[in-house]
Order: structure tokens, then C-alpha cells, then sequence
């Protein structure tokens, strides 16, 4: 059997690995293993084909691993942003009024299909229903909007 079918062989069962696990180190061997293919389909020896195994292995961890890295670290903090909840999550969305505001008096407002009683500090006119607002705010239960 020749060795570039072996190669080729290992770095598909590490490309299914590294599918299935997430782990990084085993599509860095898989990048190996194209490594001493290409070594293989030159004529080099087995030395020189684990050589290349080795060097194109940490090669690609070095150059790859930065960068996921940083990918990761991006995510995460997206993630963070993102993962608000309770009347946090709330906070600058847009609802529509379904019961008018008047100034120093609650009305009531639809977001997602529920129904919040809101208030629109500092406003001195009435807000009609129908009007878009967005939640800048809340006081316990009480959502604080103003118009957009």
C-alpha cells in the first residue's frame, strides 16, 4: 500500500474526529497529515514524511489557533452583550401603545404580544394609541418609554 493512501486515510478519520469533537488539535494533525501526504507523493522517505507530519502539525497550530482564538473571544463577548434578561431584556425595544398615555398617568403598550403597563417620564402631551415608543427604562413592573 502506498504511503500517501495512509496519510490521506489518517487525515480523513481526523477531519470526522475533529467534526465530532471540537478540540482543534486533531484538525491541526489533519493539516500534519496532508503535510506528509504531499511528502509521501514527492518520494520522500518515512523520516521525512513524519518530519513533515510533525512541522506541518505545529505549523498549523501556531498560524490557526490565534485566530480561533480571537474568534472564540469575539463570540463570547457577542454572547455576553446579548444575554440579557428579566426587564433588562426589554430595554430599547420597540412597542406600540394600545391604551393612550397622558402626562403623569400610565397607559399600556404590546411588545412580542404581551401587554405592559408604561409611562413616558417627562412627556407632556398625550401619546395616542398606535404610536411606536421604545423602552428606555422601568420602575418595578413598569415599563418607561418615549416616543421614537
Amino acid at each position: 500500500m502506498n504511503g500517501w493512501i495512509i496519510w490521506l486515510t489518517v487525515a480523513a478519520v481526523l477531519l470526522i474526529l475533529e467534526v465530532l469533537t471540537q478540540t482543534m488539535w486533531l484538525l491541526c494533525m489533519a493539516i500534519g497529515c496532508t503535510g506528509a501526504l504531499i511528502a509521501a507523493l514527492c518520494g520522500a522517505s518515512t523520516v521525512w514524511q513524519v518530519t513533515a507530519l510533525a512541522g506541518s502539525s505545529v505549523l498549523a497550530y501556531l498560524l490557526i489557533m490565534p485566530w480561533f482564538r480571537k474568534l472564540h473571544i469575539a463570540a463570547t463577548a457577542k454572547e455576553s452583550r446579548n444575554a440579557r434578561t428579566g426587564m433588562d431584556a426589554l430595554l430599547g425595544r420597540h412597542a406600540i401603545i394600545t391604551h393612550e398615555i397622558k402626562p403623569g398617568q400610565p397607559g399600556r403598550a404590546r411588545i412580542d404580544g404581551d401587554n405592559w403597563q408604561v409611562t413616558a417620564p417627562g412627556h407632556t402631551q398625550i401619546i395616542p394609541r398606535g404610536q411606536e415608543v421604545v423602552v428606555t427604562g422601568y420602575n418595578s413592573i413598569i415599563l418607561e418609554v418615549a416616543v421614537i
